[in-house]
């Protein structure tokens, strides 16, 4: 297979082509890019490795011939890489290089080696294909043309061994199935049962790296699924293996909760590519494992599990440091995600609406697009029920939110308003005024805005001057 024609065509490649062709270098593109190639995906990260000749210095070479300023080249001298974008598309360059690792790193052993010694090191036989720059001839030394088209997931060299030196690839391989919805080898599977525990070496960092590509990919339930099966779900979050089974006792049984975990994370996929929304769908129910109870009269029972599943989402969000910004906004959808069926159950007040609106904030249209999502009987007609009657809450709290104002809720008077009015300094006093006022428009007895608001502090001088 020869692909000569794709890199003459391509302004960039055909640069760096020229490069070897009339310096007689030997350099190839290697990994993902050839991948994605073949799979006819759209990639614009070019890795290139170069066979006797220092990866920065070729690097620069081509900086050069492509007009880009070599002092923008960004360069690792103790990794012996570099990289650049140009155009949209990141280029970076590797001498060829031959790795030993010592069980108890991550940091390998580096030292020059051939195109085979660097082929050998890559993760999965699709990602050790490579093509010649200088002749455009693929070359695929493991047949991972082959695995590519069967849809199998397998390790160039011994699957332990690869593991072995580098223990994510365990998550790595997870993360490509649910990519491309392909099939893990058996050999290769048995191996990431037997090197989990070689992930004790690897930081939070990396590895919530790798589990956020693999909820953001096209197949998150499947991921999640072969993570469960191979023993990878056990050992980063147990929380949510807690989940599994079904337990039946005289006639009471209770649905599998990872089962509906694995749904709802689907469906949210489905119309969703926030990461926040899909980390809500896979722990949104974990609490269940902690509070469920069997009641005699009325069967199983998991009150709180939305409360409990924040606290224990919240410590896993510190473990794997997900970082405050999903942190907060995932603790919040938890704790409420069971509110908008709550809401449906009830003639619901403008008031609970209004209270629930001001409390989500931002945060509010992701809740109520997850409350959709997390509805998976399987009779059509409860569903659609389920459905609709949310939608009808929707557009509910869609007018109330607009009729009163509420998107970015604040007090309507300020506290300085209150100082002014009430001739106070500084104290504890104006919050509490100011609480008494936020708790009048919340309960509809004033409208929210600034004349409404000083009116109603005016009626009710004497009451909040007594506070």
């Amino acid at each position: 297979m020869n692909f000569i024609n794709i890199i003459q065509d391509d302004k960039i490649l055909n640069t760096i082509h020229r490069q070897c062709v009339n310096k007689k270098i030997d350099a190839y593109i290697v990994g993902g890019f050839v991948r994605d190639l073949l799979l006819k995906v759209e990639s614009k990260d070019v890795d290139i490795v170069v066979v006797g000749q220092n990866g920065i210095d070729f690097a620069h070479m081509c900086a050069k011939a492509l007009k880009f300023n070599r002092k923008n080249v960004k360069f690792f001298k103790n990794f012996g890489t570099a990289n650049f974008t140009i155009n949209g598309t990141e280029l970076e360059f590797v001498g060829a290089r031959k790795e030993s690792y010592r069980r108890d790193s991550r940091k390998p052993l580096v030292e020059d080696g051939t195109l085979q010694d660097d082929q050998e090191r890559r993760d999965f036989t699709f990602n050790a294909m490579s093509i010649d720059l200088k002749t455009g001839e693929l070359i695929d030394p493991f047949n991972g043309l082959q695995d590519l088209k069967d849809g199998i997931i397998k390790t160039p060299v011994d699957a332990n061994i690869t593991f072995s030196d580098d223990p994510l690839r365990q998550l790595r391989a997870v993360r490509f199935a649910a990519r491309f919805k392909f099939v893990i080898d058996p050999s290769t599977f048995q191996a990431i049962k037997l090197n989990i525990s070689r992930l004790d070496i690897v930081s939070s960092e990396r590895i919530i790296g790798e589990l956020n590509k693999l909820l953001l990919s096209k197949y998150p339930e499947y991921g999640i699924k072969l993570m469960e099966e191979c023993g990878l779900l056990s050992k980063i979050l147990p929380e949510v293996v807690a989940l599994k089974g079904v337990e039946k006792i005289n006639n009471f049984k209770h649905k599998d909760n990872f089962v509906h975990t694995l749904q709802v994370l689907k469906q949210t996929a489905d119309v969703s590519n926030d990461i926040t929304l899909r980390w809500t769908a896979l722990l949104h129910d974990i609490g269940k494992a902690k509070v469920k109870s069997l009641k005699t009269d009325s069967g199983w029972t998991f009150h709180n599990h939305e409360l409990v599943g924040s606290y224990m989402a919240k410590k896993i969000a510190t473990r794997l440091k997900f970082g405050p910004a999903i942190t907060n906004k995932l603790i919040l959808l938890i704790e409420r995600h069971g509110h908008p069926k709550e809401l449906v159950k009830d003639i619901v007040t403008d008031s609970a609406i209004r209270r629930f609106v001001v409390e989500m904030g931002d945060t509010m249209s992701d809740l109520l697009l997850f409350a959709t999502c997390d509805i998976t009987t399987k009779f059509k007609d409860k569903k659609d029920i389920q459905i609709s009657k949310l939608l009808t809450l929707f557009d509910r709290i869609k007018e109330i939110e607009e009729s009163d104002n509420l998107k970015n809720f604040k007090v309507p008077i300020s506290g300085a308003e209150i100082m002014k009015i009430f001739d106070l300094t500084p104290c504890k006093k104006v919050g509490l005024i100011k609480s008494f006022v936020k708790e009048a428009v919340l309960n509809g007895e004033c409208k929210n805005d600034e004349w409404a608001a000083r009116k109603f502090v005016d009626t009710n001088f004497n009451i909040l001057n007594s506070l």
